[in-house]
Formats: structure tokens, sequence, C-alpha cells
């Protein structure tokens, strides 16, 4: 007899969250902690230990690059993401934002994960001239084409937080956004502004655990709201 595949709209119970040692996934971590049941578990893929993240509730490391066999996840959420100048090379940014994104997706459906939640970008688009936006765009077709059930991405503009305590460089544009940030909200279209990174963990988050079937895009006014 086969095997019952647990209830879409029932609550994530084991979840894989990729990039927690950044911006918006120290946040994702947090909130996801916060919602599992006492018998859940966060799986992290780290490439060094975050003392931050060792009293999360449930949480436990796993090895990055990520092992063939994971545990069975129902889902996984991926906030990997660098920038050119970070990066060094289009090659070295391609590798993170679309290749190593496409290897989370893909190892969290042989996990059997159902849902999966993807941090993207504002302007993301395939057919972009822009390479960055391009990329973005590339990314959520790949793993849109990998078959969840549900996707939710969402598409950030400049984030607002402080990225000195997780060990990374400024971000010039996040850096000017957060400066001017508190002057630009009566002139600004909500689209636009600048958001705070852990607005947009939690407003990820929401919507995976009650997103219909299909493919959920979430532009940065939403992820506002």
């Amino acid at each position: 007899m086969a095997a019952t595949k647990p209830d879409l709209g029932a609550m994530p119970r084991h979840v894989l969250l990729a990039g927690a040692s950044g911006l918006v996934g120290g946040h994702l971590a947090r909130c996801i902690s916060a919602d599992l049941p006492s018998d859940g578990t966060l799986w992290l893929p780290l490439r060094r230990p975050l003392p931050g993240l060792n009293p999360l509730p449930g949480a436990h490391p796993l090895p990055w690059p990520l092992p063939e066999a994971l545990p069975a996840i129902d889902t996984a959420v991926c906030a990997l993401g660098t920038t050119l100048a970070v990066a060094g090379s289009r090659e070295a940014f391609r590798a993170v934002d679309l290749e190593a994104v496409l290897s989370v997706a893909q190892a969290a459906r042989r996990a059997g994960a159902r849902r999966f939640g993807l941090v993207s970008a504002m302007g993301a688009d395939p057919a972009s001239r822009v390479f960055y936006n391009r990329v973005k765009g590339e990314a959520e077709a790949a793993v849109a084409a990998l078959g969840f059930e549900c996707l939710v991405i969402a598409q950030p503009s400049l984030l607002l937080g402080e990225r000195q305590s997780l060990g990374q460089p400024r971000r010039p544009g996040e850096s000017l956004a957060q400066r001017m940030s508190p002057w630009l909200g009566r002139w600004v279209p909500l689209r636009w502004r600048p958001i705070a990174a852990e607005r947009v963990a939690h407003a990820l988050w929401s919507a995976l655990k009650k997103a219909p079937p299909g493919v959920t895009r979430l532009r940065s006014d939403a992820l506002a709201r």
C-alpha cells in the first residue's frame, strides 16, 4: 500500500534552510525555529559553525556542500545570495545565485520537500539585460521547473539590516538606502522602498505556510505589508 503524502495544508515539521548565515537567512532561522512543533527539525547547512544559531530549538547543522542523502523534509527555504563585488566575477556570482540555489532545490526535492521558499530580488527576469536580474530570474525559473507543489518567491528591494555583526562587508547600495530610508517614505512608492531583512523573512515564511499550490511571487510592496 502506497504511503500517504502529508497534507500540504499541514504546518511544516521538518525544514531545510540554506543561507542561515546571511542577513535574511538568520531571521528566517529564528522565525522557523519558533514555529516548529516540539518534534520538528530545522536542518541548517553551514560552512562553519554559527554559535548564534546553536540555541535555536530543533536546529541541527548539516555540512555544506550538501551531502547526497538528506534527512526527510517537508519544506525547504533558500536564502543564498551574494553580489558581483563580493563574488569577484560573473562566474563566481552565478555559482552562488544560480548553481548553489538550484542544487539546494534539487536536494530538497529528493528529500521529499513539497514546499519551497526562495529569496530572490526585485527585477528578477531571465530575459533582463541586467546581468544580476537575469541570473536571479534564471534561478527562479530553474527552481519552478522542478515541480514543487508550492513555491513562494520573495522579490525584495534593497535590504535594510546590520551585516557587520554577521562578518559580512557592507553593500554600498544597502548602506545608502539605510541612511536615506527615513526620508524616502513619502516620495517613493512602496514597491521601490528599502525593506528590512527581518520583515522579508517573516513575510516569506508566513506566506509559505499558507500559500496555495503553484507559484506565488511576492513583490517588495507585498512583503512590506
